[in-house]
């Protein structure tokens, strides 16, 4: 199914990541933590399909996304973070991506945080937020997607490092074995991972190192 809709809004939600917000066709659907390929409704671009997340309420009068632009590629997103208000896309049905499935830590590394976005925003609707936990990975300081709001969500479990900033007002460490040891109290619990692959890989096998459990462990596949 391909369905065309209007660009509505549109803005900056950092220095490099744009917040669109979309036509939601009627009865379109999705679940928390699921995506859909789009493509720019243009003739250079329109067979040209790249997934992403929807980071809305399955009930918004809308459909959104955050996608980080990448202009040095010249890409799809470069393409992205030229269009306006009216400019149209190509929309496709949702996919299975990230489910959740109980209470948790959520792991993220740069844009790997938008599968989490619907998911955290359901929570604090449905007041389930509580006993998860976010661990959230950026370069700098304002790299970081949405930290007001993931502050206003998770209060104190929302737990942001840096890796590329000595002044950072976040925490310098690295997300690996020793920071998990002393920020994780219950490996049984869930873990949702997302970011970069060779960080997803290298959790993968300290968390069950640790001993979380393969059945615990959700990926974006």
């Amino acid at each position: 199914m391909e369905t065309i809709v209007k660009v509505i809004s549109t803005e900056y939600v950092t220095h490099n990541v744009r917040q669109f917000r979309l036509e939601k066709p009627p009865g379109f659907t999705f679940s928390p933590g699921q995506a859909t390929e789009l493509s720019i409704n243009t003739e250079a671009w329109r067979d040209k399909k790249n997934p992403f997340t929807f980071t809305c309420l399955t009930d918004a009068p809308y459909l959104e996304f955050v996608i980080k632009i990448y202009p040095e590629r010249q890409g799809v997103t470069d393409q992205l973070g030229k269009l306006n208000v009216g400019d149209t896309l190509i929309l496709r049905e949702a996919w299975g991506a990230i489910e959740y499935k109980g209470p948790g830590y959520f792991i993220a590394g740069g844009a790997g945080i938008t599968p989490f976005i619907a998911i955290l925003r359901t929570l604090k609707r449905d007041g389930k937020v509580a006993d998860n936990k976010l661990f959230f990975s950026n370069k700098t300081d304002r790299d970081v997607i949405l930290e007001i709001e993931l502050k206003s969500i998770l209060g104190e479990n929302a737990h942001f490092t840096i890796s590329r900033q000595v002044d950072s007002k976040h925490d310098r460490r690295r997300i690996d074995e020793q920071f998990l040891k002393s920020e994780v109290s219950d490996f049984k619990k869930h873990f949702y991972i997302c970011g970069p692959d060779p960080m997803v890989m290298e959790l993968r096998e300290t968390l069950e190192k640790l001993g979380a459990t393969t059945d615990a462990l959700v990926f974006e596949k």
